[in-house]
């Protein structure tokens, strides 16, 4: 298991959506802030992303691909000064999927635009870590893994095909995943502190991959240190550094949100439930469940 793909999992509520648009100048639309985490991709032509509170203009050019990870409300146009119309999801949470084309015969461009539906409740903290917005320019030859992914989700979208219908929701997780890889990992400048650290340190996304993949084993701290040949004190000053939490402060806060996620999406009984939290009392689990929660685990699945 690895630690990007389970806070992804953690937080999931529905499957996303997305469109391809088409847009002929002038144009410019403002999109609401949202609990979804919004994305935009310029396949042809150049726009303009307008940021919230007043920042500065970012020009936009093929390529490019732009997340609000936050559901952050934000413009998007051809150019910094077009006045900007609301753009409105449809009941399901969508955004419109029709080509909208402004002045005939002018600079025509092509975007990709979707959401994730995520949840805010737990949010994982290499989540909420990230910045307003994340853009990732595009350059020749870099990232060719985001770049297929890009590139098959606006073939499918398109021109669909038979099974579309489950090669879109495929492909928006793969172009999420990609996208959050390739700023964690290469695109972010500083990685001396946070989770962008803490995923390149092999001591801490060592321990951090065993206890994503075994959560229910009862870990000790100097367990966790040896995997990378680290000692109990020096393993827990690093990984309370980089990741904000101490070791086993973190398990038990991963337990807890996976329990959630098991309550929400599952109809295990509770004590499955509490055996896969590393809870061998369905008691001491309930009770720690609601510690953490504010109520007891039956009563959350009910709300759920």
């Amino acid at each position: 298991m690895d630690v990007l793909s389970d806070a992804i999992a953690a937080m999931r509520t529905g499957l996303p959506h997305s469109s391809r648009t088409v847009r002929l100048a002038p144009w410019g639309v403002r999109y609401p802030s949202s609990d979804s985490a919004g994305f935009h991709v310029v396949l042809q032509g150049t726009a303009w992303l307008l940021p919230p509170d007043d920042a500065a203009p970012v020009r936009l050019a093929p390529g490019d691909v732009v997340l609000f990870a936050h559901g952050t409300g934000h413009g998007i146009a051809d150019r910094p000064g077009t006045p900007l119309v609301d753009v409105l999801p449809a009941p399901d949470g969508s955004w419109p999927t029709r080509p909208d084309r402004g002045a005939v015969g002018t600079e025509e461009i092509v975007l990709l635009c979707g959401a994730y539906r995520l949840s805010r409740a737990r949010a994982h903290p290499l989540l909420t870590e990230l910045p307003p917005f994340v853009h990732v320019p595009a350059r020749v030859g870099a990232h060719p893994r985001l770049r297929a992914a890009v590139d098959l989700l606006g073939a499918e979208l398109a021109e669909p095909q038979p099974g579309s219908d489950a090669i879109v929701p495929a492909l928006l997780d793969t172009l999420l995943l990609y996208l959050l890889r390739t700023w964690w990992l290469t695109e972010r400048g500083d990685r001396s502190t946070g989770w962008s650290a803490a995923l390149s340190d092999p001591a801490v996304a060592g321990a951090l991959r065993a206890l994503h993949g075994d959560p229910a084993r009862a870990w000790t701290v100097e367990e966790l240190g040896a995997l990378g040949g680290l000692s109990r004190a020096a393993f827990a000053r690093r990984f309370t550094a980089l990741v904000g939490r101490p070791p086993l402060a973190y398990l038990t806060w991963w337990r807890m949100t996976t329990a959630g996620r098991l309550l929400r999406s599952d109809d295990l009984p509770l004590r499955a439930v509490a055996e896969r939290s590393g809870y061998s009392s369905e008691f001491a689990f309930a009770k720690a469940f609601k510690r953490e929660y504010g109520v007891a685990p039956g009563q959350y699945r009910k709300g759920a």
